[in-house]
């Protein structure tokens, strides 16, 4: 606990105030630990990628877009007010513009948190059949939390519409960080957004509450890899603090290569007999240490749900 110099006065003199031996027992108590640093505040940015592709970043998961006089596309809404900030930001570079549509990548909060606010600018909203339905469930599971802005449009395994000078397609290959995780790709510009299915170093979150698989996420890894043209930019939902979030094919097989080491792992701790919870508090993970990671995305996590996927019957 940080004490201002008036709350330090007081709780100083109330120390003196005792007899000597609670003075003693005072003095020895612990130190607080000292206050964390706030974090920086949370700067926009709008980058072009290639062919009146872009991102926006600023908190929360990636945000892709399609800006031109003719087309006006969406992947993914971050937050409310990090949302409006986009909006006008996509005002200046399609002016005069509606949003044609938005798509979301997956169900978590940071890439459907500012859907209320899109929606209300875009004719429609587009996602895999199940999204809607994990948006209700983890609104369910949350206090107070608001009925969520849902797809207006859903799809199964593809979906595709030309937008302009550009065809947007999106598929799912099944199950990998989510058990609905779509990749939407602008074909002229070849560019694809991966949202969570791909995180450049950093440690990823695997939620396997909404069907996620490591096994089929390495899969749909490799897929991606070999589907795409060999120029093809990828899109990462997340990276390490100072790297970019957009990749290439070698950075996609790279992030397979990650699991396919968490697996080794996690098969080598089971057949030793270790537990869960023994597997989980690895420290590093050989050939991946600069990885980055800090609370749900740790390895801790990752290696806790390996063990969950590899031990379950």
């Amino acid at each position: 606990m940080k004490l201002d110099r008036r709350h330090f006065i007081v709780t100083s003199s109330g120390v003196l105030a005792l007899g000597p031996l609670a003075r003693a027992v005072a003095q020895q108590a612990p130190a607080s630990p000292p206050p964390q640093a706030a974090p920086p505040p949370a700067v926009p940015k709008f980058e072009a990628v290639r062919r009146n592709v872009g991102i926006f970043t600023m908190r929360g998961g990636t945000i892709g877009y399609l800006a031109n006089s003719d087309a006006l596309v969406v992947v993914d809404t971050q937050f409310p007010d990090t949302a409006k900030v986009c909006i006008d930001g996509l005002k200046e570079r399609a002016p005069g513009r509606a949003i044609d549509l938005v798509i979301n990548t997956h169900h978590h909060g940071d890439h459907t948190g500012g859907n209320a606010v899109f929606r209300a600018a875009a004719k429609k909203l587009v996602a895999q059949t199940r999204v809607p339905e994990l948006q209700r469930t983890v609104a369910a599971a949350t206090p107070d939390a608001p009925a969520p802005v849902v797809a207006d449009e859903t799809f199964d395994r593809t979906w595709s519409e030309k937008v302009g000078n550009e065809t947007v397609s999106a598929r799912f290959d099944g199950p990998g960080h989510t058990g609905a995780d779509a990749l939407v790709h602008f074909e002229q510009a070849h560019v694809v957004h991966m949202g969570d299915l791909l995180f450049n170093q950093r440690h990823p979150r695997v939620d396997r509450a909404a069907g996620a698989s490591i096994q089929n996420w390495m899969q749909v890894l490799e897929k991606a890899a070999k589907d795409f043209p060999a120029d093809t930019i990828f899109i990462a939902g997340h990276a390490r603090e100072g790297l970019p979030v957009t990749v290439d094919r070698a950075a996609v097989l790279r992030f397979r290569d990650y699991f396919d080491a968490v697996l080794a792992l996690t098969r080598k701790g089971i057949a030793q007999g270790q537990t869960k919870e023994a597997l989980a508090a690895t420290a590093t993970l050989a050939g991946f240490e600069g990885y980055q990671g800090g609370g749900a995305l740790s390895l801790a996590g990752v290696l806790g749900v390996a063990y969950d996927e590899l031990t379950a019957k």
